[in-house]
This record gives C-alpha cells, sequence and structure tokens, in this order.
C-alpha cells in the first residue's frame, strides 16, 4: 500500500502511527499540542522514536466530548499539516469524519484520512477520498449497541464502509479497516473485537488497532489514563500476533520496540 510517498506492506509489518492531538481537551494528551510549534516538537520526538505515519486530530472524540464546527477544525489542523509536510517526509493522517475538513487537510498535504464513522456520517466524506485519490482508515462505529451477533454485526457494518468506498471510486488497494474500539461497544464488547481481530481479515482489507490509554484499559486494570502503557502495550503486541498494519499509539518508542521484539520471535516460529 502506498500513502503519500511511502510504501507499506500490508502483511507481516506492523507500522506504527503516532497520534498528534491539537485539541484542548483531547482525553490523554489535550492541550499539550495545541500550538504549531508544540505539535512540530512532538512530530519530531515520534519520527526520531520511529513513528511510520502521523496522525493529526483537531477535534477530541473521547465520550461526552465537545463538538466544533468544520471552520474551527481547519484552523486547528491545517497550518499543523503544512508544518509536518514542510518539514519531515513522513505521510500524515487526518482524523476527521467531516467532508470539508478532509478536504482542506487533503489539499494541505495530508495522505490518509482516518474516518471514525467509515464514510457512514457524511455522504461526501467518500467522494472526497477518492478525487484526492487518497488512502483511508475506516472505523467501526454505530449510534446503537443493539448487536444481534456482535462480530457478525461489526463486520457488516465495515463492509458497508467497504462498498461505500469502493462504489465513490476509492481504491481497495488503499482502504485499511478499524474495529473501533472504545466506539459503541461495552467493556467485554472491546475485549472481544480486540481478541477476534483475524476475523476481520475477512473483509480483505488491512486492520489498524487503535486501543491507546482507552477506557478498556483503564476499567481491565482500574487505572488512570496515565498509567495505561503496559495495558496499551499488551494489547499492541496482541495485534501484532493478529497481523495488524498499524497500531495508532501515544506512546511511540515503547511501542517500536515492542513490535520488532514480537516480530522477530515471530519470525522464527517456522
Amino acid at each position: 500500500m502506498i500513502i503519500g510517498r511511502q510504501t507499506f506492506e500490508t502483511t507481516n509489518h506492523t507500522y506504527i502511527m503516532g497520534i498528534l492531538n491539537v485539541t484542548p481537551d483531547s482525553f490523554s494528551d489535550g492541550g499539550e499540542h495545541n500550538t504549531v510549534e508544540k505539535a512540530i516538537a512532538h512530530v519530531q520526538r515520534m519520527i526520531e522514536e520511529g513513528a511510520s505515519i502521523i496522525d493529526v486530530g483537531g477535534e477530541s472524540t473521547r465520550p461526552g466530548y465537545t463538538k466544533i464546527g468544520e471552520a474551527e477544525e481547519i484552523y486547528r489542523v491545517v497550518p499543523v499539516i503544512e508544518a509536518i509536510k514542510r518539514r519531515f517526509d513522513i505521510p500524515v493522517s487526518i482524523d476527521t469524519y467531516k467532508s470539508q475538513v478532509a478536504a482542506a487537510a487533503l489539499q494541505a498535504g495530508a495522505n490518509l484520512v482516518n474516518d471514525i464513522w467509515g464514510l457512514q456520517y457524511d455522504d461526501k466524506m467518500a467522494r472526497v477520498i477518492a478525487d484526492a485519490d487518497a488512502a483511508c482508515c475506516l472505523m467501526h462505529n454505530r449510534t446503537n449497541t443493539d448487536y444481534q451477533d456482535f462480530m457478525e454485526d461489526v463486520k457488516a457494518d465495515l463492509a458497508k464502509s467497504v462498498e461505500i468506498a469502493v462504489a465513490a471510486g476509492i481504491n481497495r488497494e488503499k482502504i485499511i479497516l478499524d474495529p473501533g474500539v472504545g466506539f459503541a461497544k461495552n467493556v467485554d464488547q472491546n475485549l472481544e473485537v480486540i481478541a477476534r481481530l483475524h476475523e476481520l481479515k475477512e473483509l480483505g482489507c488491512p486492520i489498524l488497532l487503535g486501543t491507546s490509554r482507552k477506557s478498556v484499559i483503564g476499567k481491565t486494570l482500574n487505572l488512570p489514563t496515565n498509567e495505561r502503557l503496559e495495558g496499551t502495550l499488551a494489547t499492541g503486541i496482541y495485534g501484532v500476533m493478529e497481523d495488524a498494519m498499524f497500531l495508532r499509539v501515544h506512546d511511540v518508542k515503547e511501542h517500536v520496540r515492542a513490535v520488532k521484539m514480537v516480530r522477530a520471535i515471530m519470525n522464527h516460529r517456522g
């Protein structure tokens, strides 16, 4: 898969997507990187630690988040994306579910759209991505938790997202799927979707796993946000073993090392 000017292997490799929240209210790092200077310094650190792609988000999507308008979100993310692309040769992802924000971010140099609604919130999003010939990550989400058969319903929801993407002209080889840990799922369902991650490969697209510091870890281990590194690493290691293509994380260095170690072991399984 080509994202920007970089080629990514879709199997037997796991890459680290570094999270850059340029927001005042994200659940874990709100306000830490919400100036261009702070953002660039953090990007440089993540690149030095081994990140392969940077995911820029301008609106928090934590539980109970305050929704902001497109203009404000564009104001937050575009200068940062432009600054990243001027200084670094690394692919950039825009974390948004709004087509206007995606279009502005792609124009500013973003290479991938990371949509937490899997193209099912904004009916113009798929066309924006297709017209830019960009890659996309389509996350599982829904407005209710009325599952009849949890994993089958998750797969059906994601299959619908893929169908929307392909119908709009998005190249299937540029689609990544995300199980949506922490979205429209309770703790047991979050654990189940991680445990059965390999089943999503049936849809024919590589997988991104995003669990970094999320509540499923906090509730499982009874730990606050700033003490969830070990739990996040455990889920990431499991993701590597399930052949996830990307891990979306806050703590880049630790995950790069963990992935390298797990892959070294897996290469000797025979």
